[in-house]
């Protein structure tokens, strides 16, 4: 395998999604990597948790895994890969560097290998994945996840090399939170199998897991609108 090649076409994808010429989308991408304009996509998350848990030690469970996500997706990225790597940013890369496009000064931290915004969100895409099994939410959550992705393309602090990586590394996040979870759940002897159309499999009232889609829509809104007036 020719690394050099994939290293190089690696660069050119980068320079391809990499910045424009125009204001608002620079102004709408700012906002999108922004985690502050999900928090209504993340409460509505929070709600379906609650409603659809019948005790507190449930819901902590979960909310529980659903930092075990982060620890072992972003927090492992953080703190042992990006150092130990050690792969330059585009932005900080003294190869093409000069060639990326810079918006409003944003260049991130020195180390770009892997993404953690790819890791982290793709993490919490694939526990909630499994743990609700709604097509429609988890479809909602992709889109969330890969959404956050392409701003990092955009922004140019990441490669797509990065960004893939920080894909796998956050499936497998997400699996393996989900799996403990699933043995922390079975000592709660909580059972998990329904055969109602209004529910899930896993015990989620379809009607509640749709809710986080509309929350998903209306972010969007908002940052597409905020980029207008901004």
């Amino acid at each position: 395998m020719d690394w050099q090649a994939l290293i190089d076409l690696d660069k050119q994808l980068l320079l391809w999604f990499n910045g424009s010429q125009s204001l608002y989308l620079d102004s709408l991408v700012r906002t999108l990597t922004n985690a502050l304009t999900w928090i209504p996509f993340y409460l509505t998350l929070f709600y379906v948790v609650i409603k659809n848990n019948e005790n507190m030690q449930k819901i902590l469970l979960v909310l529980a895994s659903a930092g075990l996500c982060v620890l072992i997706a972003g927090t492992i990225d953080d703190t042992i890969v990006k150092p130990t790597v050690a792969r330059w940013r585009p932005t900080h890369d003294p190869q093409i560097g000069l060639l990326v496009d810079i918006v409003d000064g944003y260049r991130g931290g020195n180390y770009g290998f892997f993404s953690a915004h790819a890791a982290n969100t793709f993490s919490i895409a694939i526990f909630f994945w499994w743990l609700v099994r709604s097509r429609l939410l988890t479809t909602a959550m992709v889109i969330w996840s890969l959404t956050n992705c392409w701003t990092r393309l955009y922004l140019g602090v990441h490669y797509p090399g990065d960004i893939l990586c920080g894909l796998c590394w956050g499936a497998c996040a997400g699996s393996l939170a989900y799996w403990l979870y699933l043995r922390m759940a079975s000592r709660l002897s909580t059972g998990m199998n329904f055969t109602s159309s209004h529910y899930t499999k896993t015990g989620y009232l379809r009607s509640d897991a749709d809710v986080p889609v509309s929350m998903l829509v209306f972010s969007l809104l908002y940052a597409l609108l905020r980029a207008a007036f901004a």
